[in-house]
C-alpha cells in the first residue's frame, strides 16, 4: 500500500499534525460554510499532514491512538472550526473502522488501490440488504452523511434480508450491516442547508438495488478487528462515536469560553459603565461555567481511558462500562451546550455578527447537539442496564 511522503510517524501525537495546518483551517473556515463543505484547500492538508489516517489502524497508515489522544485531537480540531472538528469525528472513525473491520478483500479493495482514501456518511441502519450469492442488493435513503462532500467512499447502514426474512446475530438480535460503497454508485441527493456545521458536507443520499459484494460489508457492533491492536478498535464503532461527540462538544464550547475570556477586557454592553471582566455577574457566570467545562471534560477522559484500560487489560467489555461511556458522552455534550448558551448571552451583540467565531460556534454547537448520538434515549438505555431491567443495550 502506498502512502504520502507526509504520512503520520507512528508515536506522532494527533495535536501536533493539527497544530500543522491551524492556520490554514482557520483562513479556510468561511469558504467552507460558503461550499457547505471542506474546501480542496483544507482536504489537502489534512492528507499531507498525516491527520487523515491518524487513527486507522497501523496497516492502513495510521497511529491507532489512545482515546486520551484522541479526545484531544477532536477537542483541538473543533477549537479550530467546528465544521472541521464534525469532520475529525465523521470521516477519521469511519477510515478507521472500515480499515480495522471488513475482510481481506475488502480492505484491499479499498485501501488498496490510493493513496488517500476518505471515508463518511450514516452508519444508521436506513436501508435494505437482499442477500444473494456474494453479497447483498442494498436500496436505502439515507440523511446527514457527514463528510460525504469530499468523500472517496461512502458507508451506509443496513438490514440484511434473506428469503424475505430479517437475519439475526449470535444473540439472537436482528442482525445490522454497514456497507462501503464507491462514491461514484451513490446517487447523492445533497439537502445540506441547515442552522451550523454548514462546512461539512452532510449530503443526503441514497442507492435503489445496488450490489455490494459480502467483502466490502461488516457487523455495525463488531468488536474484533481484522487489523489494529489498540484496545479502542475491541470497544467498536459505537465507543468511538461517543467519544468523538464529547470531544467535539468540549472543543466548541471552550473555543466560546475562550473568545467571550478574550474579549471581556474590551466590551462593555450598551448602559454599563464597565467593561465585562469587572462586573461581578460576568465573573461569576465565568468561572460557574468554566468549571462545569472543566468538570464535563474530567468525567469524559477519566471514564473512557478507565474502561480503555480495562479492556487493554484483557477484560470483557461489559454492558455497563458501555453505559458509562454513553453516559459521560451525552453529559459532556449537555454541558458544552449550557456553557455555550452562557458565552453567547454574555458576549451580546459580539456574538450575533455572522462571521464571527462566536457566532458560528454558537450555531455549530446547536446544530451538533441535536444528534441522536446524544439524545435522551441514551440516558434511558443506559439506565436501563444500570438499573438491572434490562442485561443489555447494544446501541450502547
Amino acid at each position: 500500500m502506498r502512502h504520502d511522503a507526509a504520512m503520520t510517524i507512528l508515536g506522532e501525537h494527533g495535536t501536533e499534525l493539527i497544530g500543522a495546518i491551524a492556520e490554514v483551517v482557520t483562513a479556510e473556515a468561511a469558504a467552507c460554510e460558503d461550499a457547505r463543505t471542506m474546501t480542496d484547500t483544507v482536504v489537502d492538508a489534512m492528507w499531507e499532514s498525516g491527520l487523515m489516517r491518524y487513527m486507522n489502524p497501523a496497516e492502513a497508515g495510521g497511529s491507532e491512538p489512545t482515546f486520551g489522544e484522541m479526545l484531544d485531537m477532536w477537542e483541538q480540531m473543533a477549537w479550530l472550526d467546528g465544521s472541521f472538528g464534525w469532520i475529525g469525528i465523521a470521516n477519521l472513525p469511519s477510515a478507521a473502522a472500515v480499515a480495522a473491520y471488513l475482510p481481506e478483500e475488502g480492505f484491499r479493495e479499498v485501501f488498496g488501490n490510493s493513496d488517500r482514501v476518505t471515508m463518511g456518511g450514516q452508519f444508521a441502519p436506513n436501508g435494505q440488504g437482499q442477500r444473494v450469492e456474494g453479497g447483498y442488493r442494498i436500496s436505502g435513503s439515507w440523511n446527514f452523511g457527514s463528510g460525504t462532500g469530499h468523500s472517496a467512499f461512502v458507508c451506509a447502514g443496513f438490514l440484511p434480508i434473506e428469503d424475505g426474512n430479517f437475519c439475526f446475530d449470535a444473540n439472537g438480535e436482528i442482525s445490522l450491516m454497514a456497507a462501503v460503497i464507491p462514491r461514484d454508485e451513490i446517487t447523492f441527493t445533497d439537502g445540506w442547508h441547515v442552522q451550523g456545521l454548514r462546512g461539512t458536507g452532510s449530503y443526503d443520499y441514497n442507492v435503489v438495488d445496488l450490489f455490494v459484494p459480502e467483502h466490502r460489508t461488516f457487523d455495525l457492533f463488531a468488536r474484533t478487528p481484522h487489523r489494529g491492536s489498540s484496545p479502542a478498535f475491541h470497544m467498536g464503532l459505537m465507543a468511538i462515536t461517543a467519544a468523538g461527540h464529547a470531544g467535539w462538544a468540549l472543543g466548541v464550547a471552550r473555543s466560546m469560553l475562550d473568545d467571550v475570556r478574550d474579549l471581556s477586557p474590551v466590551k462593555a454592553r450598551m448602559g454599563d459603565m464597565e467593561t465585562l471582566a469587572h462586573k461581578p455577574s460576568f465573573q461569576r457566570g465565568y468561572a460557574h461555567h468554566l468549571g462545569m467545562w472543566r468538570a464535563a471534560r474530567l468525567l469524559v477522559h477519566d471514564t473512557f481511558t478507565r474502561v480503555e484500560a480495562e479492556v487493554a487489560a484483557g477484560r470483557t467489555l461489559t454492558p455497563t462500562m458501555r453505559a458509562d461511556m454513553r453516559i459521560a458522552a451525552t453529559y459532556a455534550t449537555e454541558a458544552c451546550r449550557e456553557v455555550a448558551q452562557w458565552a453567547h448571552l454574555a458576549a451580546g451583540t459580539t456574538a450575533i455578527r455572522e462571521g464571527s467565531r462566536l457566532e458560528r460556534a454558537f450555531r455549530d454547537l446547536y446544530t451538533g447537539t441535536q444528534h441522536a448520538f446524544i439524545s435522551e434515549k441514551t440516558y434511558l438505555d443506559s439506565a436501563q442496564v444500570l438499573l438491572g431491567l434490562v442485561e443489555d443495550q447494544r446501541g450502547l
